[in-house]
Parts: C-alpha cells; structure tokens; sequence
C-alpha cells in the first residue's frame, strides 16, 4: 500500500504535464507514493503524455472524464487514492525533489494534521518568491495553528501541502465543482486541524504561463470565472466567521485587496458597456444590465455587507473608494472613476484634523468621511528630473509628491536634501529649502505621460565638501529626501523607475578615488567612493557584438577572460579578452547569450585576470539596441561596473 497518494488533476497542459510528473517520480520519498492523474477532457495531447510516463513507471495511474471541472477530478483522485497522506499538485506545475518527503516526516514526527510549505513562482525558466507565502512561511513552525500563526490565512492554495488522510476524512473535506474550489478546502483545513506544520522550505513550484486565456486566474473578468470567484469567497468568509471569528479580518484584508480588486474591474468593465481588460462580457448604461451581471454584483454586496471598519480602513484610499462604489451599488460612477484612477487622473486633496494627534485625510465626494482616513498611508515619491556635473559640481533638481495625492492643502513645506553614509551615518547636507507644490505631466515607465502634484527641490554636491577622511572611507552614500511641515513629517529615499531619466552622470575623479553616481537595481540614487585598478573607456555596440575596451593598471601574467554572471542565478558566460600592454579589448556576441530569464535578465561583466574585478565604466549611458529580436540596454551599476541588461 502507497504511503501518500498524490493526486494531479489536467486539463490540455501538453507542454507542461512531462515535467510536473517527472518532478513527482523524481521525489526522493521514493516508491511509497502513488500518482493519480485525472483527465479533465483534455483536447490536446496531455493524456498521452501521461499514458507514456504510465508504461515506464507502475505508480502512475490514469483516469479519464469529461470535462467537469478540477474540482470534480479532484474529487475523483481522493476517491480512488488509497495512501494515508494526500497531496495535490495541478498539471502545469513543479515540486522540489525533497518535498513529500520533508512534509510526510513532520507529520510522522509531530502528529500533526496538516504540513504545509513554502513556495516559488516559476515564470521564463526563473524561481521567484510567492509574495503570498513570502510572510507566513519565513521560519518553521511545528504544531501550530492558524489561529496561533494568523498569517497562514495567506495560505489558501491546496497543493502546498501534505494531508493526513484520516483527518480529511473525519473533516468530510470535498471540493465544491467550481472554480476557486481550493479556498474553502484549504481554509476549512487549516481551521479544522488540531495543529499544522509550517515549512519555511520551498516545497512547491507555482507556474505562471504566459499564453493568453491560459489559466483561470487569467480569465478572471469572464463572468463565470467571477461568479465561482465569489461564491468562493462567500463561502470561506463564512466558515471563518462561524469557526475562527477573530481571523475575519485578517481574510477580509486580503479579500478586499485581491479578490474586490478583480470585482471592481470587471463591474466597471460591465458598467461602462466594454469588455473589462478585455475578457468579461459588456452591458450598457450605468448599472449591471444583465441578469447574470446583477447576480454577480449581489454577491459582492453580500460579502461586503459582512466586512468590518478595521478591514475596510486596511486597503489603500484608491481602492477602498472603489470598492465602496461597489459596496454602494453606483456602478456608473465605479466605472468613471476607475477609468480616471488608470488613466492616472484620480488625485485626491490631502487634509488634516486634530491638534495633538493630527489625523490626514482623503478628500473625495463620493467616500464618507469614515473611510477616507490616510494617516498611515502617506509616503514619500521622492525622484530626480535632472543630475549632472556642472562647472565642477554635481546638480541635480527633482520632485517629492505624497503619494498619489493633491497636496495644495499643505501649501508650503520645508525640503530637505543631503546624503548619508550607509556604514557609518555620516551625513553631508545638500539643500534644505521651502518648496510650494506645482502640477506637472511626467513620463511613466510605458512612455505615456501622467500629471503629478509634488514639492520640487534642487541640490548641489561640491566635491570639495568631502573630506580626505571621507573620500579614504570608500563608501556608499545614500541620497535622501525629508518633506516637513504643516504637521507632517516624512523621511525617505530619492529614487524611481530605473528606466527613466535622467541618465547617470559619469565618474569624476578626485584626491585619486573616483565619485561615481549610482543608481540601484530599484532606482534609488546615491554616491560610490572607490578606486579602481581597471576602466572601461570605450563600450558601444556594432553588428550584433557588444564591443568594450579600456585600461587595466596591473595586466598580471595570466590570460584575462570577460566573464558575464547573471544576477537573477548566478548562470556564467566566458569570453576572451585581447591585451596590448595595459589596453584591453573584448567581444561579446549578444545573439549568443543565453535566453532571459524572468522579466529582466541582469549581466555582471568582470575581467578575471587570477581575481575578478568590476570595471569602472567612463562613457556615457547607451541607449537600447535590439539584436535578433532581443532588446539590450548597456547599463552601469551600484558601483559604476558595466551590467547588461535584456528586458
């Protein structure tokens, strides 16, 4: 008899079912486990892919249905699983070659219900932290419960875990034949158990596709696809409330910030007759047209009505005005204000009230004032328009806003510009000055423009002001803004999109360390010390090749080689390098090097000549190239190294 059944419902995941059953028989727990792959009326060629992994290994079983839903098959794996453990793992994704093992042993160990772990999103080949798991599963816990460990109301999914089989049984747990079946069953789990391991190791791959219409979560403006969506959620907010009331809150934040933010867009989408992000059916005038679309927006109201202040206070004032809209049943103004708030339009007058415990608040007609508190939702949006050397000196001017907020109300305020020395505090003052806000229409990341209501600032760096003690430190010196007055006081880093300008001013060299401006991978500006034995005076590229050539003050006796080491995995590439004396030049292919990875892939270039070194770069910020397809931007780092960037 197998020890833990493992139960993979698919459905047409051709490209995808090889390797998440190859993950599976890869498990070092060995051959204790069986594999029950349910057919959900597949269309393309996935069930032969599993009826081939089935001939060469005897642990694979294959059912087949019609097309009735993963909950239906997964309905039916439990059925014919016969192993005291159960897990569940969708047809698309991966699991570590150590993770049934890990979770079968806790429970052996502890007794426990339940284990659980953490997760990765797997996209272009590249392992990215879960941001809904991140929390919940930073350290290990054993015998806990959710009530004990409240963040695991994160923990919704059903395949980062391992089952004890009797316990779900003596729950009577089945899934609903719906979409978004996992919520309540893994909710009604994590309640229901006398106590839950908690793994902070990653035992599960979550992918996400890129197809279009690939995956429920990406269909899920379709109405059916909603519906389900909130009968889900009315059914977990119940089970919540009968069995772990003190928990509701914490599952109203994240409902309301994810779930209510899929509602609003589609009920805006259906308000103003459209197809919501393209996807959900339309209706015309100003409220839900159809019957179909009025069922939908009865349930939201029906779970809304049970949310309480404290949850609705947690979300931010743009979306908590959207939701209320929805709330309120005002779906052509949801839909107006949605469409302005996209658009970047939607810029609320900032206010205050009170004397010893001022309080700041969202103005906006359509928001009570119960709900329009900002007070701890006010931050700095601090951003450099212009950096340069002028005359010797290094300039630069710039915008702090509050957020996404008119800040007219705070008429004029003191800012506050100077750098600080990350190791040791050292502070150098900059600028400190009274700004009036202005309205001003700025570039964002995809090229449009947008207004922006923010206090300017300028500032100048002499580097006469820097100290020979200061300059012998070789540090890093953070740029940092201080908005005060009116009340308000905020503190914060200037940074922004790191793609758009101004361009980072090239290095300048004095009492024999180099001053190079920085920009990190984030955006956030500051200022490196550091001397360097090996520069780049000369990068640009020609034919496809990234050519770059400079000067190295000890050219050694061995032969150098260019090295390009991706920051997203540590991956390497090697590339020679010519020496003429202390010049040296180097060639790099772009068409050749390897696939990205992620969104962005990020290249370090080193020389390795017996040590690795970073180069300093001495030439100006290229603009983007496009090489067999691929689109490159030659870039300088944190420290005034050469990156290679490929988005």
């Amino acid at each position: 008899m197998p020890v833990l059944s493992v139960i993979v419902p698919f459905h047409d995941v051709e490209k995808y079912i090889g390797p998440c059953l190859d993950s599976i028989a890869a498990q070092t727990f060995g051959e204790e486990v069986e594999v029950i792959c349910v057919d959900d009326g597949s269309a393309d060629g996935s069930a032969e892919v599993v009826a081939s992994r089935r001939a060469a290994d005897p642990r694979i079983t294959l059912l087949r249905q019609d097309n009735h839903g993963v909950g239906h098959a997964r309905n039916v794996g439990v059925r014919h699983a016969r192993g005291d453990y159960l897990a569940f793992v969708d047809g698309d994704d991966t699991v570590p070659p150590d993770a049934f093992k890990r979770m079968v042993s806790t429970l052996e160990d502890t007794g426990s219900d339940l284990a659980c772990g953490n997760v990765m999103r797997l996209h272009h080949n590249l392992l990215i932290p879960s941001w809904a798991h991140r929390e919940a599963f930073a350290k290990p816990l054993r015998r806990t419960h959710i009530t004990r460990h409240p963040l695991l109301i994160r923990d919704r999914m059903l395949w980062n875990k391992v089952y004890r089989r009797s316990f779900w049984d003596r729950l009577g747990l089945s899934f609903p034949e719906r979409m978004y079946e996992d919520q309540p069953v893994a909710m009604a789990a994590h309640v229901g158990a006398k106590s839950v391991d908690v793994l902070a190791r990653v035992v599960y791959h979550w992918r996400q596709r890129d197809e279009p219409a690939s995956s429920i979560t990406q269909r899920r403006l379709e109405p059916g696809n909603l519906r389900d969506r909130l009968l889900s959620v009315l059914q977990t907010a119940d089970l919540v409330a009968a069995e772990a009331p003190h928990l509701k809150a914490d599952f109203d934040r994240d409902t309301l910030d994810i779930d209510m933010g899929v509602a609003v867009e589609a009920m805006a989408g259906f308000a103003a007759g459209g197809t919501a992000g393209g996807t959900a059916g339309g209706t015309a005038g100003g409220t839900a047209g159809g019957t179909a679309d009025q069922d939908l927006l009865d349930l939201a109201v029906r779970y809304l009505d049970g949310v309480s202040p404290e949850a609705w206070q947690s979300i931010p004032f743009e979306h908590r005005l959207l939701v209320h809209l929805l709330h309120r049943r005002r779906l052509d103004e949801l839909a107006a204000v949605f469409a302005q708030a996209r658009e970047g339009h939607l810029w609320p007058k900032v206010g205050s009230a009170g004397m010893l415990r001022k309080r700041w608040y969202g103005r906006h007609p359509s928001l009570p004032g119960h709900l329009s508190e900002i007070s701890g939702e006010l931050g700095l949006q601090a951003r450099l328009v212009s950096l340069d050397w002028r005359d010797g000196v290094l300039r630069g001017a710039g915008r702090v806003a509050v957020g996404r907020f008119d800040v007219g109300g705070l008429r004029r305020v003191r800012v506050r510009i100077w750098l600080e020395e990350r190791d040791t505090g050292d502070v150098m003052l900059l600028s400190d000055e009274e700004s009036a806000p202005t309205w001003e229409s700025v570039e964002d990341e995809d090229g449009g423009r947008l207004p922006e209501h923010a206090f300017p600032f300028r500032f100048a760096l002499d580097p006469g002001a820097m100290s020979r003690a200061r300059l012998a430190r070789h540090g890093l010196w953070d740029l940092c803004v201080q908005l005060k007055g009116q009340g308000l006081r905020l503190e914060g880093r200037v940074a922004g999109p790191r793609w758009l300008p101004p361009p980072i001013p090239l290095p300048r060299r004095r009492s024999g360390v180099w001053l190079v401006p920085v920009r990190t991978s984030r955006g956030a500006w500051g200022l490196r010390v550091r001397t360097a034995s090996m520069t780049v005076s000369d990068c640009r590229v020609d034919g496809g090749d990234l050519l770059l050539s400079g000067v190295m003050s000890d050219a050694g006796d061995g032969e150098p080689v260019l090295r390009l080491r991706r920051r997203n995995d540590g991956e390497e590439m090697y590339f020679p390098v010519e020496l003429d004396g202390q010049d040296f030049r180097a060639r790099v292919p772009l068409a050749g090097i390897d696939e990205r990875v992620g969104q962005e892939s990020w290249w370090e270039v080193l020389i390795d000549h017996g040590r690795a070194q970073r180069p300093l770069v001495r030439t100006r910020p290229r603009p983007r190239v496009t090489v067999a397809g691929r689109s490159f931007q030659i870039d300088r780092g944190e420290d005034g190294c050469l990156l290679l960037v490929e988005r």
